[in-house]
């Protein structure tokens, strides 16, 4: 096809294909659905249906963060595209990169009834804009497009002509190639500040983020050189979790014994981490202590905590260049992991209930563990948000940071399955489990269950079902008042999930964790787990 005369939309198909794209995720429209279609028919590429167009999004969202891809989805114009602010301003806080390949009205038309500023909307949700500019230019354009979402590590909007698609363009083989340079290595009068905070620490301590997930092996090393605890952020849970010293996520999801450590910690040197206000639980985790701060993202430095000394540099040459220094300076280990028990480090004790709990409801943080212990432990794990996440990702483990997907950047509940299904069909040989609430399925995650059953995924619901929105029945409660106006009689979310072809079960008492383990195990699709919930009796988020 190399040097011949096709159609735009042909054209566009084959540059994904040229491009290792081999999973599309969309609704078809007006101004994408000849594209869309084209690339359904190639060989080995996979074409996943959207019910909404912010799903869509979703759905890329989840498969490039299992894979390390670019994701890609595409919808039509106008209304096509703003029902996607949430999902790409999700994506791009979450810096992930997507590229949303969008229809656009016709120039010729500018009273067309779908139209709109298209990368204004871009600009609004903080994602890129891409503009497909001539039926010559499309595949230079398309390709610049995906280069930029992997390189920017955000969502692209890659705006599509409608008037374009049939019109003829020489087809070449188009790829930009990201370019991976070398990492390159801490140097300068900063770096000898640095190895000083950390050679006269008494209690150093080790904090990892999602910029950092590849220096696991050598920030583990400068751990055990210094005699100190490892810890994480949210993005980069489970990092350390075969390390003895772990103190798994760092500030206000720390268990009891790790905020302890953390505390008494004189020096904090944190690798690919941007130190949010809950990683450092508002600042007082951070009060009083030296903090060296290490990324290859100069904006990154500073955000919240002004580090003592910063450094711009790979975060595995600069611990190795730490202890190549530590080495040559003769410098003691600090001591400081001889204080810790390892048996309380990463002990989350239950909380306990002020509240009798009500009948035909499960206690949730004995559940929560039971399904930790119950589900397939290669899982990759996805959450929605609501007021019962925090104790999910405290409690529920996967093998890797890469297996957790949160769907809370930007604060939204109704988005975790949506990135479960493109999770999923990203790795079609692993179940994904996504947690989620009642409130937040009912509002997203409901539209797209049949996708899933559709595309045969395997794919575990489990409702969080408090027949409420939490966070505004606490509040209600807060101030005395009747929280009725936050409670809902959803259906039976069970027999939703089976005629939506769905697997569906209940679980309101421990009289039910056989069956719902068997459930588990002879799945043979999606499976809904109704566990229902006491909305007096559920702890509280850990914010």
């Amino acid at each position: 096809m190399q040097n011949t005369k096709i159609r735009v939309f042909e054209a566009l198909a084959a540059c994904l294909i040229d491009n290792g794209v081999d999973t599309l995720f969309g609704l078809m429209g007006d101004a994408n659905l000849f594209m869309a279609n084209c690339f359904r028919q190639q060989t080995d590429a996979r074409f996943v249906p959207a019910v909404h167009e912010g799903s869509a999004v979703l759905m890329a969202q989840g498969y490039a963060q299992v894979t390390g891809k670019v994701g890609v989805a595409t919808v039509t114009h106008g209304p096509a595209v703003t029902n996607c602010v949430t999902a790409l301003t999700d994506a791009a806080r979450a810096k992930m990169s997507v590229v949303l390949m969008a229809g656009d009205t016709p120039g010729a038309n500018p009273q067309h009834l779908q139209n709109t500023d298209q990368k204004a909307v871009a600009a609004l949700c903080g994602a890129g804009f891409e503009q497909l500019r001539t039926p010559e230019t499309a595949l230079e354009d398309l390709a610049r497009a995906l280069y930029r979402a992997k390189v920017e590590h955000r969502p692209i909007l890659f705006n599509m002509p409608a008037e374009f698609m049939w019109a003829d363009t020489n087809y070449t083989k188009t790829i930009h190639a990201v370019f991976e340079t070398p990492a390159y290595a801490p140097e300068g009068v900063v770096l000898d500040e640095a190895i000083g905070m950390i050679a006269s620490a008494k209690r150093p301590l080790i904090l990892a983020g999602k910029g950092a997930i590849h220096a696991a092996d050598a920030l583990s090393r400068l751990a055990d050189r210094l005699e100190a605890p490892l810890a994480t952020t949210l993005k980069a849970k489970e990092l350390f979790c075969a390390h003895p010293y772990s103190i798994d996520i760092c500030g206000t999801l720390s268990s009891p014994a790790a905020y302890a450590a953390i505390d008494q910690a004189d020096c904090i040197v944190a690798f690919g981490a941007s130190l949010t206000e809950w990683t450092t639980d508002h600042g007082k985790l951070f009060k009083g202590k030296r903090v060296v701060q290490i990324d290859t993202d100069a904006a990154a430095i500073g955000q919240a905590i002004h580090p003592d000394a910063a450094l711009i540099a790979d975060a595995a040459l600069t611990a190795e260049n730490f202890i190549y220094w530590l080495d040559q300076a003769e410098i003691a280990p600090s001591g400081f992991t001889n204080e810790l028990d390892t048996a309380t480090l990463r002990r989350h004790e239950p909380q306990p209930s002020l509240h009798n709990q009500a009948e035909n409801t499960v206690p949730y943080v004995e559940t929560i563990e039971w399904l930790n212990e119950t589900l397939p432990r290669n899982k990759i794990l996805a959450t929605d948000g609501g007021r019962f996440m925090t104790e999910v990702w405290c409690r529920i483990h996967v093998e890797r940071p890469q297996d957790f997907i949160d769907t809370t950047n930007f604060g939204s509940i109704g988005l975790g399955l949506q990135a479960a299904i493109g999770a999923s069909a990203a790795a079609r040989d692993r179940p994904t489990v996504i947690f989620t609430g009642d409130g937040g399925f009912m509002m997203g995650g409901l539209i797209e269950l049949n996708s899933a059953v559709r595309e045969g995924l395997d794919l575990i619901v489990v409702i969080c079902n408090d027949a409420a929105y939490g966070a505004e029945h606490i509040q209600f409660l807060d101030k005395k008042m009747d929280p009725v106006g936050s409670t809902f009689a959803w259906p039976s979310f069970a027999s939703v999930a089976k005629s939506l072809g769905a697997e569906g079960i209940d679980l309101r008492s421990r009289n039910d964790f056989s069956a719902v383990k068997k459930a588990i195990e002879l799945r043979s699709g999606p499976l809904v787990i109704d566990m229902h919930l006491d909305p007096y009796d559920v702890p509280r988020m850990r914010v």
